[in-house]
Protein backbone atom coordinates (compact mmCIF):
# COMPACT_ATOMS: atom_id res chain seq x y z
CA UNK A 1 0.00 0.00 0.00
CA UNK A 2 1.25 3.57 -0.96
CA UNK A 3 0.71 5.98 1.91
CA UNK A 4 0.17 9.94 2.08
CA UNK A 5 3.52 11.35 3.27
CA UNK A 6 2.94 12.99 6.92
CA UNK A 7 2.94 16.41 7.50
CA UNK A 8 6.54 16.49 8.94
CA UNK A 9 9.05 14.02 8.28
CA UNK A 10 10.62 11.98 10.93
CA UNK A 11 13.94 13.73 10.39
CA UNK A 12 12.83 17.33 11.02
CA UNK A 13 11.11 15.77 14.23
CA UNK A 14 14.20 14.12 15.16
CA UNK A 15 16.49 17.10 14.94
CA UNK A 16 13.94 18.88 17.14
CA UNK A 17 13.70 16.55 19.94
CA UNK A 18 17.71 16.03 19.98
CA UNK A 19 18.04 19.58 20.60
CA UNK A 20 15.87 19.24 24.19
CA UNK A 21 18.64 18.05 26.96
CA UNK A 22 16.76 15.29 28.66
CA UNK A 23 19.77 13.76 30.15
CA UNK A 24 18.79 11.12 32.98
CA UNK A 25 21.12 10.56 36.34
CA UNK A 26 21.92 7.73 38.69
CA UNK A 27 21.13 7.57 41.66
CA UNK A 28 18.82 10.44 41.92
CA UNK A 29 16.23 10.79 44.87
CA UNK A 30 13.36 12.00 42.54
CA UNK A 31 11.51 10.31 39.55
CA UNK A 32 11.94 11.17 36.86
CA UNK A 33 15.83 11.66 37.64
CA UNK A 34 15.96 14.95 35.77
CA UNK A 35 13.02 17.97 35.56
CA UNK A 36 14.46 18.52 31.98
CA UNK A 37 13.31 15.33 31.19
CA UNK A 38 10.09 17.14 31.44
CA UNK A 39 10.14 19.65 28.62
CA UNK A 40 9.93 16.56 26.01
CA UNK A 41 7.77 15.11 27.15
CA UNK A 42 5.61 18.18 27.47
CA UNK A 43 6.32 18.52 23.75
CA UNK A 44 5.27 15.22 22.65
CA UNK A 45 2.21 16.03 24.89
CA UNK A 46 1.14 18.79 22.82
CA UNK A 47 2.18 17.43 19.43
CA UNK A 48 0.30 14.38 19.67
CA UNK A 49 -2.63 16.63 20.57
CA UNK A 50 -2.12 18.52 17.70
CA UNK A 51 -1.48 15.59 15.15
CA UNK A 52 -5.57 14.59 16.59
CA UNK A 53 -4.88 12.27 19.57
CA UNK A 54 -7.75 13.48 22.09
CA UNK A 55 -6.67 11.45 24.62
CA UNK A 56 -3.38 11.97 25.51
CA UNK A 57 -2.25 12.84 28.81
CA UNK A 58 1.24 13.02 30.85
CA UNK A 59 0.86 11.58 34.42
CA UNK A 60 3.02 13.21 37.55
CA UNK A 61 5.97 11.18 36.86
CA UNK A 62 6.35 12.11 32.95
CA UNK A 63 4.68 9.28 31.47
CA UNK A 64 2.98 10.26 28.25
CA UNK A 65 0.10 8.01 26.67
CA UNK A 66 -2.08 7.87 23.70
CA UNK A 67 -4.34 6.76 21.63
CA UNK A 68 -4.90 6.29 17.59
CA UNK A 69 -8.76 5.00 17.92
CA UNK A 70 -9.39 2.17 15.61
CA UNK A 71 -11.14 2.54 12.23
CA UNK A 72 -12.38 -0.71 11.88
CA UNK A 73 -15.99 -1.28 12.96
CA UNK A 74 -17.19 -2.38 16.31
CA UNK A 75 -16.85 -6.10 15.91
CA UNK A 76 -13.29 -5.97 14.03
CA UNK A 77 -12.38 -3.34 16.97
CA UNK A 78 -13.23 -6.12 19.51
CA UNK A 79 -11.00 -9.02 17.10
CA UNK A 80 -8.05 -7.02 17.00
CA UNK A 81 -5.32 -6.76 19.92
CA UNK A 82 -4.51 -3.18 20.77
CA UNK A 83 -0.48 -2.51 19.90
CA UNK A 84 1.50 -0.65 21.29
CA UNK A 85 4.49 1.09 20.80
CA UNK A 86 7.09 2.86 23.07
CA UNK A 87 10.15 4.87 23.40
CA UNK A 88 12.15 6.57 25.95
CA UNK A 89 13.09 10.38 25.92
CA UNK A 90 16.06 10.36 28.15
CA UNK A 91 19.25 10.21 27.00
CA UNK A 92 22.87 8.42 28.70
CA UNK A 93 24.19 10.09 31.57
CA UNK A 94 27.63 9.14 30.40
CA UNK A 95 27.71 11.52 27.51
CA UNK A 96 26.15 15.51 27.52
CA UNK A 97 23.53 15.98 25.78
CA UNK A 98 23.32 19.98 26.04
CA UNK A 99 23.55 21.89 23.03
CA UNK A 100 23.23 19.23 20.53
CA UNK A 101 23.79 20.40 16.90
CA UNK A 102 22.74 17.59 14.67
CA UNK A 103 24.66 17.06 11.37
CA UNK A 104 23.21 15.51 8.46
CA UNK A 105 25.33 14.40 5.98
CA UNK A 106 23.51 13.73 2.85
CA UNK A 107 24.30 11.58 0.03
CA UNK A 108 26.83 9.29 2.12
CA UNK A 109 29.52 7.97 -0.51
CA UNK A 110 31.38 5.79 1.75
CA UNK A 111 34.51 6.18 3.91
CA UNK A 112 35.21 7.40 7.23
CA UNK A 113 32.82 10.23 8.78
CA UNK A 114 34.85 13.55 10.76
CA UNK A 115 32.76 15.17 12.57
CA UNK A 116 32.85 18.91 12.11
CA UNK A 117 32.65 19.85 15.74
CA UNK A 118 36.01 17.44 16.86
CA UNK A 119 37.92 16.35 13.89
CA UNK A 120 39.59 14.23 16.53
CA UNK A 121 35.67 12.26 16.60
CA UNK A 122 36.00 9.90 13.31
CA UNK A 123 33.09 7.36 12.56
CA UNK A 124 35.68 4.82 10.92
CA UNK A 125 34.10 2.25 8.53
CA UNK A 126 36.44 -0.44 10.00
CA UNK A 127 34.55 -0.49 13.83
CA UNK A 128 30.63 0.52 11.89
CA UNK A 129 30.95 -1.93 9.08
CA UNK A 130 27.05 -1.42 8.68
CA UNK A 131 28.03 2.09 6.91
CA UNK A 132 28.92 0.25 3.53
CA UNK A 133 25.27 -1.03 3.76
CA UNK A 134 23.60 2.97 3.86
CA UNK A 135 25.90 4.60 0.32
CA UNK A 136 23.52 6.72 -1.05
CA UNK A 137 22.08 7.59 2.51
CA UNK A 138 21.42 10.36 4.35
CA UNK A 139 23.55 10.17 7.96
CA UNK A 140 22.78 12.08 10.92
CA UNK A 141 25.35 12.75 13.14
CA UNK A 142 26.29 15.27 16.06
CA UNK A 143 28.87 17.75 15.43
CA UNK A 144 31.43 15.62 17.89
CA UNK A 145 31.10 17.49 20.89
CA UNK A 146 27.47 15.42 22.30
CA UNK A 147 26.12 12.79 21.75
CA UNK A 148 23.25 12.63 19.38
CA UNK A 149 20.49 11.11 21.13
CA UNK A 150 19.74 8.89 18.53
CA UNK A 151 19.09 6.33 21.55
CA UNK A 152 15.66 7.10 21.52
CA UNK A 153 15.07 10.36 20.32
CA UNK A 154 15.05 8.34 16.61
CA UNK A 155 12.50 6.18 18.25
CA UNK A 156 10.15 8.99 19.00
CA UNK A 157 10.62 10.87 16.03
CA UNK A 158 9.93 7.42 13.76
CA UNK A 159 6.80 6.91 16.24
CA UNK A 160 5.77 10.27 16.26
CA UNK A 161 5.44 10.01 12.43
CA UNK A 162 4.01 6.93 12.03
CA UNK A 163 1.25 8.87 14.32
CA UNK A 164 0.91 11.07 11.96
CA UNK A 165 0.71 9.23 9.04
CA UNK A 166 -1.88 6.61 10.52
CA UNK A 167 -3.98 10.40 10.70
CA UNK A 168 -3.42 11.56 7.08
CA UNK A 169 -4.10 7.65 5.53
CA UNK A 170 -7.69 6.76 7.01
CA UNK A 171 -7.57 3.97 4.28
CA UNK A 172 -5.11 2.10 6.03
CA UNK A 173 -7.22 -0.26 8.31
CA UNK A 174 -5.84 -0.90 11.63
CA UNK A 175 -6.80 -1.57 15.12
CA UNK A 176 -6.61 0.35 18.66
CA UNK A 177 -2.85 2.13 18.29
CA UNK A 178 -1.84 2.75 21.85
CA UNK A 179 1.56 5.09 22.40
CA UNK A 180 4.28 5.45 24.80
CA UNK A 181 6.68 7.90 25.84
CA UNK A 182 8.46 6.95 29.34
CA UNK A 183 11.45 8.24 31.51
CA UNK A 184 14.40 7.45 32.52
CA UNK A 185 15.07 4.33 30.13
CA UNK A 186 18.53 4.54 30.33
CA UNK A 187 19.35 4.78 34.34
CA UNK A 188 17.01 1.26 34.61
CA UNK A 189 13.73 3.20 35.64
CA UNK A 190 12.13 3.47 32.53
CA UNK A 191 8.55 1.15 33.53
CA UNK A 192 9.05 1.96 37.54
CA UNK A 193 5.48 3.58 37.12
CA UNK A 194 4.37 2.71 34.10
CA UNK A 195 0.85 2.08 34.50
CA UNK A 196 -0.11 -0.87 31.78
CA UNK A 197 -4.16 -1.03 32.75
CA UNK A 198 -3.98 2.85 32.00
CA UNK A 199 -2.18 2.33 28.89
CA UNK A 200 -4.19 -0.43 27.50
CA UNK A 201 -2.16 -2.42 24.97
CA UNK A 202 -2.85 -6.32 24.39
CA UNK A 203 1.21 -6.16 23.37
CA UNK A 204 3.61 -3.68 22.00
CA UNK A 205 6.89 -3.10 20.55
CA UNK A 206 9.62 -0.64 21.80
CA UNK A 207 11.45 1.00 19.04
CA UNK A 208 14.65 1.02 20.92
CA UNK A 209 17.28 -1.03 18.51
CA UNK A 210 19.74 -0.73 16.43
CA UNK A 211 20.82 -1.45 12.96
CA UNK A 212 18.09 -1.84 9.98
CA UNK A 213 16.12 -5.48 10.38
CA UNK A 214 17.08 -5.98 13.92
CA UNK A 215 14.31 -7.92 16.16
CA UNK A 216 15.41 -8.13 20.29
CA UNK A 217 13.57 -10.39 22.21
CA UNK A 218 16.24 -12.17 24.27
CA UNK A 219 18.27 -10.09 27.44
CA UNK A 220 20.48 -10.60 30.19
CA UNK A 221 19.29 -11.84 33.34
CA UNK A 222 20.56 -8.72 35.39
CA UNK A 223 21.29 -9.12 39.41
CA UNK A 224 23.98 -7.25 41.18
CA UNK A 225 25.86 -9.14 44.06
CA UNK A 226 26.41 -6.62 46.98
CA UNK A 227 29.42 -8.05 49.42
CA UNK A 228 29.48 -6.21 52.56
CA UNK A 229 32.66 -6.58 54.15
CA UNK A 230 34.12 -5.52 58.01
CA UNK A 231 37.11 -5.00 59.05
CA UNK A 232 38.61 -4.28 62.24
CA UNK A 233 39.76 -0.25 62.63
CA UNK A 234 42.75 0.30 64.74
CA UNK A 235 45.35 3.09 64.89
CA UNK A 236 48.54 2.31 62.01
CA UNK A 237 50.67 2.59 64.56
CA UNK A 238 49.32 -0.12 66.79
CA UNK A 239 47.69 -2.28 64.46
CA UNK A 240 50.13 -5.46 64.59
CA UNK A 241 47.97 -8.71 65.25
CA UNK A 242 44.59 -6.63 65.76
CA UNK A 243 44.07 -4.60 62.65
CA UNK A 244 41.96 -6.17 59.67
CA UNK A 245 41.84 -4.25 56.55
CA UNK A 246 38.69 -4.14 54.91
CA UNK A 247 40.31 -2.84 51.71
CA UNK A 248 42.39 -5.47 51.48
CA UNK A 249 39.53 -8.29 51.92
CA UNK A 250 37.90 -6.81 49.03
CA UNK A 251 40.70 -7.10 47.16
CA UNK A 252 41.11 -10.49 47.31
CA UNK A 253 37.74 -11.20 46.42
CA UNK A 254 38.45 -8.93 42.92
CA UNK A 255 41.88 -10.85 42.70
CA UNK A 256 39.97 -14.05 42.44
CA UNK A 257 37.33 -13.17 40.25
CA UNK A 258 37.46 -15.54 36.67
CA UNK A 259 39.14 -12.93 33.86
CA UNK A 260 37.38 -14.91 31.65
CA UNK A 261 34.05 -13.92 32.54
CA UNK A 262 34.66 -10.21 32.57
CA UNK A 263 32.79 -8.10 30.30
CA UNK A 264 36.13 -6.89 28.12
CA UNK A 265 36.62 -10.83 27.55
CA UNK A 266 33.24 -12.12 26.38
CA UNK A 267 30.68 -11.49 23.79
CA UNK A 268 27.84 -12.63 22.12
CA UNK A 269 25.69 -15.25 24.52
CA UNK A 270 28.30 -15.32 27.17
CA UNK A 271 27.80 -13.75 30.29
CA UNK A 272 30.36 -11.87 32.40
CA UNK A 273 30.67 -10.94 36.34
CA UNK A 274 31.79 -7.05 36.69
CA UNK A 275 32.84 -5.57 39.46
CA UNK A 276 31.94 -1.64 39.09
CA UNK A 277 31.31 -0.21 43.02
CA UNK A 278 33.42 -0.06 45.36
CA UNK A 279 32.71 2.02 48.68
CA UNK A 280 34.07 2.66 51.90
CA UNK A 281 37.78 2.78 53.95
CA UNK A 282 39.26 0.30 55.79
CA UNK A 283 37.52 -0.48 58.45
CA UNK A 284 34.22 -1.18 56.44
CA UNK A 285 33.81 -1.79 52.15
CA UNK A 286 30.80 -2.26 50.02
CA UNK A 287 31.75 -4.21 46.61
CA UNK A 288 29.13 -4.69 43.87
CA UNK A 289 29.23 -6.56 41.38
CA UNK A 290 26.88 -7.31 38.24
CA UNK A 291 26.06 -10.75 37.09
CA UNK A 292 24.80 -11.31 33.57
CA UNK A 293 23.75 -14.35 31.86
CA UNK A 294 21.10 -15.74 29.39
CA UNK A 295 20.29 -18.50 31.32
CA UNK A 296 19.58 -18.27 35.02
CA UNK A 297 21.19 -21.39 35.25
CA UNK A 298 24.60 -19.17 34.37
CA UNK A 299 23.29 -16.83 36.95
CA UNK A 300 23.44 -19.66 39.79
CA UNK A 301 27.08 -20.74 38.82
CA UNK A 302 28.17 -17.46 39.28
CA UNK A 303 26.77 -17.02 42.47
CA UNK A 304 27.95 -20.42 43.71
CA UNK A 305 31.34 -19.06 42.25
CA UNK A 306 31.06 -15.77 44.41
CA UNK A 307 29.74 -17.49 47.56
CA UNK A 308 33.31 -19.56 47.36
CA UNK A 309 34.90 -17.07 46.98
CA UNK A 310 33.50 -15.28 50.08
CA UNK A 311 33.96 -18.79 51.99
CA UNK A 312 37.47 -18.26 51.27
CA UNK A 313 38.41 -14.84 51.93
CA UNK A 314 36.00 -15.63 55.04
CA UNK A 315 38.80 -18.03 56.45
CA UNK A 316 42.10 -16.03 55.15
CA UNK A 317 40.45 -13.17 57.67
CA UNK A 318 38.43 -14.60 60.57
CA UNK A 319 37.88 -11.61 62.09
CA UNK A 320 37.18 -9.87 59.57
CA UNK A 321 32.92 -10.46 58.71
CA UNK A 322 31.79 -11.11 54.85
CA UNK A 323 28.25 -10.37 54.35
CA UNK A 324 26.94 -11.41 50.48
CA UNK A 325 23.10 -10.36 49.11
CA UNK A 326 22.03 -10.46 45.81
CA UNK A 327 19.47 -7.44 43.95
CA UNK A 328 17.48 -8.59 40.94
CA UNK A 329 16.85 -6.17 38.60
CA UNK A 330 15.29 -8.03 35.23
CA UNK A 331 15.28 -11.26 33.62
CA UNK A 332 15.36 -12.83 30.33
CA UNK A 333 12.48 -11.44 28.09
CA UNK A 334 12.47 -14.47 25.64
CA UNK A 335 10.65 -16.94 28.55
CA UNK A 336 7.71 -14.13 28.09
CA UNK A 337 7.89 -13.57 24.29
CA UNK A 338 8.22 -17.42 23.43
CA UNK A 339 3.96 -17.54 24.79
CA UNK A 340 3.33 -15.52 22.33
CA UNK A 341 4.75 -16.11 18.56
CA UNK A 342 2.84 -13.79 16.95
CA UNK A 343 4.57 -10.89 18.22
CA UNK A 344 8.06 -12.07 16.37
CA UNK A 345 6.23 -13.75 13.42
CA UNK A 346 4.18 -10.51 12.26
CA UNK A 347 7.52 -8.09 13.23
CA UNK A 348 9.60 -10.15 10.37
CA UNK A 349 6.91 -9.54 7.92
CA UNK A 350 6.55 -5.88 8.72
CA UNK A 351 10.06 -5.62 7.94
CA UNK A 352 9.99 -7.59 5.00
CA UNK A 353 7.54 -5.55 3.74
CA UNK A 354 9.85 -2.61 3.86
CA UNK A 355 12.24 -4.12 1.87
CA UNK A 356 14.79 -5.18 4.58
CA UNK A 357 15.91 -8.93 6.20
CA UNK A 358 14.67 -9.30 9.39
CA UNK A 359 17.53 -10.65 12.51
CA UNK A 360 17.43 -11.74 15.74
CA UNK A 361 19.80 -10.15 18.10
CA UNK A 362 20.84 -9.97 21.35
CA UNK A 363 20.80 -7.39 23.89
CA UNK A 364 23.88 -7.66 25.93
CA UNK A 365 21.77 -5.30 28.47
CA UNK A 366 18.57 -4.58 29.25
CA UNK A 367 15.30 -2.86 27.99
CA UNK A 368 11.97 -1.40 29.15
CA UNK A 369 10.62 -4.20 26.94
CA UNK A 370 12.07 -6.77 29.82
CA UNK A 371 10.73 -5.20 32.59
CA UNK A 372 7.29 -4.99 30.85
CA UNK A 373 7.29 -8.47 29.61
CA UNK A 374 7.38 -9.52 33.08
CA UNK A 375 4.90 -7.35 34.38
CA UNK A 376 2.84 -8.56 31.96
CA UNK A 377 2.95 -6.29 28.50
CA UNK A 378 5.12 -8.84 26.19
CA UNK A 379 7.29 -5.92 24.67
CA UNK A 380 10.27 -6.93 22.13
CA UNK A 381 12.08 -4.39 20.95
CA UNK A 382 12.51 -3.16 17.08
CA UNK A 383 15.44 -1.29 15.20
CA UNK A 384 15.36 2.27 15.13
CA UNK A 385 18.73 2.88 13.20
CA UNK A 386 21.33 4.11 15.44
CA UNK A 387 24.57 3.05 15.97
CA UNK A 388 27.33 4.01 18.80
CA UNK A 389 24.75 4.96 21.18
CA UNK A 390 26.50 6.61 24.06
CA UNK A 391 29.15 8.34 22.39
CA UNK A 392 29.80 11.56 20.61
CA UNK A 393 30.30 9.50 17.18
CA UNK A 394 26.79 8.03 17.36
CA UNK A 395 25.03 8.24 14.51
CA UNK A 396 21.30 7.05 12.39
CA UNK A 397 20.05 6.65 8.44
CA UNK A 398 17.52 9.05 7.94
CA UNK A 399 16.15 6.35 5.39
CA UNK A 400 16.00 3.69 7.73
CA UNK A 401 14.34 5.92 10.55
CA UNK A 402 11.29 6.24 7.76
CA UNK A 403 11.68 2.69 7.30
CA UNK A 404 11.21 2.12 10.54
CA UNK A 405 8.03 4.21 10.39
CA UNK A 406 7.01 2.00 7.36
CA UNK A 407 7.47 -0.87 9.74
CA UNK A 408 5.06 0.54 12.81
CA UNK A 409 2.25 1.21 10.10
CA UNK A 410 2.93 -2.54 8.46
CA UNK A 411 2.36 -3.91 12.07
CA UNK A 412 -1.19 -2.09 12.57
CA UNK A 413 -1.95 -3.50 9.37
CA UNK A 414 -0.61 -7.05 10.20
CA UNK A 415 -2.32 -7.23 13.05
CA UNK A 416 -5.69 -6.25 11.48
CA UNK A 417 -4.89 -8.70 8.56
CA UNK A 418 -4.19 -11.83 10.72
CA UNK A 419 -6.55 -11.57 13.71
CA UNK A 420 -9.34 -10.65 11.01
CA UNK A 421 -8.85 -13.68 8.74
CA UNK A 422 -9.77 -16.27 11.88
Amino acid sequence: MKFAPPKESALERFKRYVQVDTQSQEDSDRFPSTEKQLALCRMLLDELKALGVGDATMDQYGYVFGTVPSNLTKEETRRVPAIGFIAHVDTSPAVTGAGVKPVVHENYQGGDITLPGDPTKVIRVEEYPNLKKYTGMDIVTSDGTTLLGADDKAGIAEIMTAVDMLFQNPDLRHGTIKIGFTPDEEVGQGTKYFDIKKFGADFAYTLDGGPLGDIEFETFNAFTAIFEIEGIGVHPGYAKDKLVNAIKMVSKIIERLPQDMSPETTADRQGYIHPYVIDGQNEKVTLKILLRDFEMSGIEEKKKLLEKIREEVQEMYPKGKTKLEYKEYYRNMRYKIEEEPRLLEYAEEAIRRVGAEPRHTLIRGGTDGATLSYKGLLTPNLFAGGEAFHSKIEWVPVQVMEMAVGVILNLAQIWTEKSLEK
